[in-house]
């Protein structure tokens, strides 16, 4: 049944998206990947709606539920639907989890998949999110991939660019590679557990051309207490840094040409905050290859992050053209607004191709696929 659903796979189209950022600057030798990311995938299962965190000794009820790709998936996601071709080195179990995240990414998503592959027996990665009150609570379960089946993932395509996911101590040969082969390597890094924080531990940090760590990892990793000197610290690491500062928005530095960015956040109800950090680094990525200022490309991480939290989950939430359309009409058309705050994403009527008509009503719901349930599309 498998293979025959592989083989129905590949007849069908994939999903084309609404606007195609680096649509003006393709040429016939350009590699035909944009952007290459590796690293786990697990299925995420979403429960919203919460009043509290769960308590022990006690059930609790969740008005929502949702499932979806989850870890990388959620970053390639935000790519893919940014218009930018996305290619994704993954294991992926042989069950029905692994199916329907290989479909949803493969098919619902037009990921290319083709760096992948899947693990005979093996159980795929589970994370149960539990979201409230604008926070989450993750348990998740998942087993190593033997070696030889990790060790099987292909080889880096050429690729503009690539997310690298840093971690202390280690050194990932892939990322020399595609340094090496001019690959625009954009530097992920998560919280430090051997309580180190030693930029010197992180040797794969030489190959970024960006580094985009939160606030508190910024400054201990410079032994700073303001996050914009941790900022200016970094650029003695790697060109460009960018701190994001929560609900404070995200400071940025170039350090090739000294210029500095500040923006404010989005003010917006979030509801799930799961995957925000890598929409984020997606909608930077997006604006680098584009060829933004450095201002632009920050302002549109923000926002594309501030639409991710008004929805369920990390690969579900992530918003497309049509999301940032409406959002931008909505903000221009309804009430007064700041107008340094509206001047901050007028760039976005200058894209070209423009922004596509938004058909869609504000706010926007994307419907919240769940396993079990078959489309009749």
């Amino acid at each position: 049944m498998l293979e025959h659903r592989e083989r129905e796979a590949r007849t069908r189209p994939r999903p084309r998206p609404h606007l195609d950022p680096l649509a003006a600057l393709r040429t016939p030798g350009d590699p035909p990947c944009d952007v290459y990311l590796t690293g786990p995938v697990y299925l995420d299962i979403i429960l919203t709606g919460l009043d509290s965190a769960p308590v022990r000794g006690t059930e609790s009820w969740a008005r929502g539920m949702g499932s979806s790709p989850g870890g990388v998936a959620n970053m390639a996601t935000a790519l893919a639907r940014l218009g930018l071709r996305t290619s994704l080195a993954a294991a992926f179990g042989d069950d029905h989890y692994g199916e329907y995240c290989w479909d949803a990414l493969e098919q619902g998503e037009g990921i290319d998949l083709g760096p992948s592959r899947r693990v005979p027996g093996w159980h795929s990665p589970v994370t149960v999110s539990m979201a409230y009150e604008g926070e989450r609570t993750m348990v998740s379960h998942a087993h190593e991939p033997p070696a030889a089946d990790a060790a099987g993932i292909a080889a880096t395509p050429p690729a503009r660019a690539a997310v690298a996911s840093l971690a202390p101590g280690t050194r990932d040969p892939w990322i020399a590679r595609a340094a090496r082969a001019g690959t625009r390597l954009f530097g992920d890094v998560g919280w430090d557990e051997t309580g180190r924080w030693d930029l010197d531990a992180l040797p794969d940090l030489a190959h970024c051309e960006a580094f985009l760590p939160n606030a508190q990892e910024a400054m201990r990793y410079t032994r700073t207490t303001c996050p914009r000197a941790a900022a200016h610290a970094l650029t003695e690491r790697v060109p460009v840094a960018v701190v994001t500062l929560g609900a404070e928005g995200a400071y940025a530095v170039d350090g090739r040409t000294g210029e500095t960015a500040v923006v404010p956040a989005i003010e917006v109800e979030a509801l799930d905050p799961t995957g925000a950090g890598d929409v984020f680094v997606a909608g930077f990525v997006t604006g680098t290859l584009a060829g933004w200022p450095l201002a632009d490309r920050v302002a549109f991480a923000g926002l594309t992050a501030a639409l991710s939290v008004q929805e369920f989950g990390g690969s579900l939430s992530a918003p497309g053209w049509t999301e940032v359309a409406a959002w931008w009409r909505r903000v221009r058309d309804y009430g007064p607004q700041d107008p340094a705050a509206l001047a901050r994403y007028a760039f976005l009527d200058s894209l070209r191709p423009p922004l596509p008509a938004a058909a869609r009503p504000w706010p926007l719901r994307r419907a919240v696929p769940t396993i079990g349930f078959r489309s009749t599309v």
